[in-house]
């Protein structure tokens, strides 16, 4: 059982039916969608069923959304109760381990969860959930997502931070139905900082610091209704913008569309001039990884030492 903002009992996702999922979703926070509500019920039962057939101790992750009218402290609110359910578990105060071992009871292996201690890796080998959660809006898989190298594409252990999304890195990982939390988390807190960015507070905080900022009232998507003729010059200046903003993180396009007809109503573009100057010192000082690429590719083109013939004819 969970408590509510007013301090009710309220049961767990998990234990609740669909209607009741559904009513969840058609209030507080709009980013837990009726689907993301479904992946996190579904797996809360995946772990306690897991837990009934492998004899594993599997606590329950106490998260219930919060139904604020306001759907901005709606957001906040799961986020808030995300992180608090998602920091790494400490020693008591007085317990000796603390000072000798660290603050952090799990911390010692990159299959444990660092939050209930769950052994994600004997969930693995029984049923490997990760591969069973998926995201709401891509269909990718929590296994896809945070348990491959994203370069080499092998399984690689998702390491936990000390401050959920900052902080050192640990030695633990979170098990399914956290990780899913801490996906959601993540999203949430992107879809803050994108409403956050708006604010025209930011704007000024950017033009001070070296930011320039041009806002542009361009379409952002082929439309059947007729465009305005003053916008027809800038049409060339627009493809190249968006074609530059592919190649650099110094230019960002952000569109704003009109929750009525679905028709981009503005369009903003950002020039970031500190991210310009570190491509420039990223370009002049390659990283090592680049270097040896650079030194490989020198040793293949070098032609191979030429080797004298030697003859056997026998010398009379």
């Amino acid at each position: 059982m969970v408590m509510s903002n007013w301090n009710q009992p309220q049961p767990n996702l998990g234990q609740v039916n669909e209607a009741t999922l559904m009513a969840l979703s058609q209030q507080g926070n709009p980013g837990f969608t009726h689907n993301a509500i479904l992946e996190q019920a579904a797996a809360q039962q995946q772990m306690q069923r897991m837990a009934a057939e492998r004899n594993i101790e599997v606590p329950k992750v106490n998260f219930y959304p919060s139904r604020h009218a306001n759907p901005v402290k709606a957001r906040k609110q799961d986020i808030k109760q995300a992180y608090r359910l998602l920091k790494p578990t400490k020693r008591s105060i007085v317990d000796p381990r603390r000072w000798g071992w660290g603050n952090y009871r799990y911390n010692k292996d990159t299959a444990v969860c660092c939050v209930d201690g769950c052994n994600v890796m004997e969930l693995i080998q029984h049923d490997n959930l990760y591969a069973r959660i998926s995201d709401d809006e891509t269909g990718q898989t929590l296994w896809d997502l945070y348990w491959k190298n994203p370069v080499t594409g092998e399984p690689e252990a998702f390491i936990a931070r000390e401050g959920v999304t900052s902080g050192r890195n640990m030695r633990a990982t979170y098990c399914p139905e956290h990780l899913h939390l801490y996906h959601l988390l993540v999203k949430w807190e992107a879809e803050q900082d994108r409403e956050d960015e708006m604010r025209p507070s930011r704007f000024r905080d950017k033009v001070r610091k070296g930011v320039s900022i041009v806002s542009i009232p361009v379409s952002a998507a082929v439309s059947t209704s007729p465009s305005h003729p003053m916008l027809k010059k800038y049409e060339p200046f627009f493809a190249e913008i968006m074609a530059d903003s592919r190649q650099t993180k110094g230019i960002y396009v952000h569109f704003i569309t009109n929750p009525d007809t679905g028709v981009n109503d503005i369009t903003t573009i950002t020039f970031d001039n500190r991210m310009f100057e570190k491509e420039l010192l990223e370009m002049a000082q390659p990283t090592q990884a680049f270097q040896d690429v650079l030194n490989q590719q020198a040793q293949v083109m070098q032609p191979l030492p030429v080797v004298p013939e030697i003859s056997t004819e026998v010398q009379q």
